[in-house]
């Protein structure tokens, strides 16, 4: 146990956990996180139709765009200014004022959508029928709030471990509660809806209990804060916060609500599109989260070259980390694409084949994505995150009108076919950027990032494709260069000894 900053020589109220115990710990937990996940989301799949999953969909689009809304990105400023108020001895009145402001503005916004749900309906639904359903993710708004909010705090407080039990308990609680639901009750998106409310729900309240530990060791008597500096103070800051959760969660979900209202069908048939849509992106979206976690892992390594003023090496080891990154999303998507008659005529009972139809595009997309967050952190060690935004908000804008377009023509097809133009788009302009900021991509990195669109053409095609780049990488050095195979080489020999296996593979005499 650490001692208190604020008190020193009494016990502090969390563990604060070293990045290599927070790595470990992330790795381990994440990994079986996804496993539970993707479980999760092939049964929800097969059991619900197409019109239900679109629904579910939908309604977890407007979850996360409405959740950060609600509270005007509040907790997202944590990261930055709970440190601050600590060490002031003003922990108390920083978690008393800013609980009381987001449960304000959380009871303000159910309130709101309640009242206004016909209207939320039909945009969420393209449909005023729906009203119930919004009225039910209103009451999960307010645990999905209370969830974001502990999940900051701790996150602020750098207690890794808490965070990732608490993350791991909420999609544990949310398959359990999902399946009982749908089994039990209705095999419904109401069901899926109240389960993922209810899994929010229970993993606030396990954090809540630990919070207990911080309120209690948190001293009584501290210096009052003016409401005035306090505000001051964060919401500048939570405004850009939130400006860039909105950019981002709008990247994310545009494609489904121009489906709902520029696709020409009636409510229920754009539904039945994005629940094929949502079947294509189950393997797809579980690789970009291994790249988000991923990228978020390798980045305080390259904030501590950029800072000990390696440049270079900075740009080498992500230069490296791409190659090798992209290379296996790349073996990833022609696995998947292989097993893909497996997954959606056996595991989803041949109930999505417009979902089907699309992989190979929802592959793409997803592939460029997280080598997106992967490249965009050269611009975050460069202190120059806005261009990232930049990007994001150059995709959306070509996302609208190209949806807008082939959606009418194409159906399914023309959405994610705007959506992949939007993520190459993005993915573009953030290795532009990066060049302009010293970083500089070699035959071997761009490569890489052109390889998903031989997913497009069929899986023997990019399974050949794939068997050659692997010839290459051992033997030619088109993708690696000598240097870079050298680096492996001795950071698998580091390794060795530890790992007989590895000793074999080197050694094979």
């Amino acid at each position: 146990m650490l001692d208190n900053p604020e008190h020193p020589g009494t016990p502090g109220p969390l563990r604060t956990d070293t990045l290599a115990d927070s790595v470990l710990i992330l790795l381990g937990l994440t990994a079986v996180q996804r496993l539970v996940g993707f479980a999760r989301a092939v049964l929800f799949c097969r059991w619900l139709d197409p019109e239900q999953l679109g629904q579910w969909d939908m309604a977890f689009s407007f979850l996360l765009l409405a959740a950060p809304l609600s509270v005007l990105a509040i907790p997202g400023a944590f990261g930055r200014y709970l440190e601050h108020y600590r060490q002031q001895g003003q922990l108390r009145t920083f978690l008393r004022r800013t609980m009381l402001g987001c449960g304000v503005l959380a009871l303000a916004a159910l309130g709101g959508v309640v009242a206004a749900r016909r209207q939320f309906s039909m945009l969420v639904f393209g449909s005023d029928d729906r009203s119930d359903l919004i009225a039910l993710a209103a009451l999960c708004l307010t645990t999905v709030i209370a969830y974001n909010f502990l999940i900051e705090l701790f996150t602020a407080l750098r207690n890794v471990r808490l965070v990732s039990i608490v993350q791991f308990v909420n999609s544990l609680a949310f398959a359990v509660l999902g399946v009982v639901l749908l089994v039990c009750w209705e095999c419904s998106a109401r069901s899926v809806l109240l389960a993922y409310g209810g899994s929010c729900l229970l993993a606030a309240a396990w954090a809540a209990w630990s919070l207990r530990r911080v309120w209690r060791c948190a001293p009584r008597v501290a210096v009052p804060i003016r409401h005035g500096a306090l505000w001051a103070k964060m919401l500048p800051f939570a405004g850009w916060v939130l400006l860039a959760n909105v950019l981002t969660n709008l990247f994310e979900v545009v494609d489904r609500y121009m489906i709902v209202h520029f696709s020409n069908v009636p409510a229920a048939e754009a539904l039945d599109l994005i629940g094929n849509y949502h079947s294509s992106r189950v393997v797809p979206m579980l690789l970009v989260s291994i790249a988000a976690m991923l990228a978020a892992v390798i980045m305080p390594h390259l904030s501590h070259d950029w800072e000990a003023g390696r440049r270079a090496q900075v740009a080498a080891r992500l230069k490296l980390f791409l190659k090798l990154f992209g290379f296996v999303l790349f073996a990833a998507g022609v696995a998947v694409l292989l097993a893909a008659p497996l997954l959606f005529e056996l595991a989803l009972r041949g109930k999505f084949p417009g979902g089907e139809a699309v992989l190979p595009w929802t592959l793409v997309y997803c592939t460029w994505f997280g080598l997106s967050l992967v490249l965009q952190n050269y611009l975050l060690c460069a202190e120059h995150a806005r261009l990232s935004s930049i990007a994001l908000l150059a995709g959306l804008v070509l996302n609208v009108p190209l949806n807008l377009v082939l959606l009418p023509r194409l159906g399914l097809q023309g959405a994610v076919l705007a959506t992949a133009a939007a993520n190459g788009l993005s993915l573009v302009l953030v290795c532009a950027f990066n060049h302009r900021l010293g970083f500089r991509l070699d035959d071997g990195a761009r490569l890489v990032l052109v390889l998903p669109m031989l997913i497009c053409l069929g899986p023997w095609v990019a399974t050949f494709a794939l068997a050659a780049l692997g010839i290459d990488a051992i033997y030619g050095d088109r993708l690696l260069t000598r240097d870079e195979k050298r680096q492996i080489a001795e950071g698998l020999g580091r390794y060795a000894k530890h790992l007989p296996i590895i000793r074999r593979l080197l050694n094979p005499t």
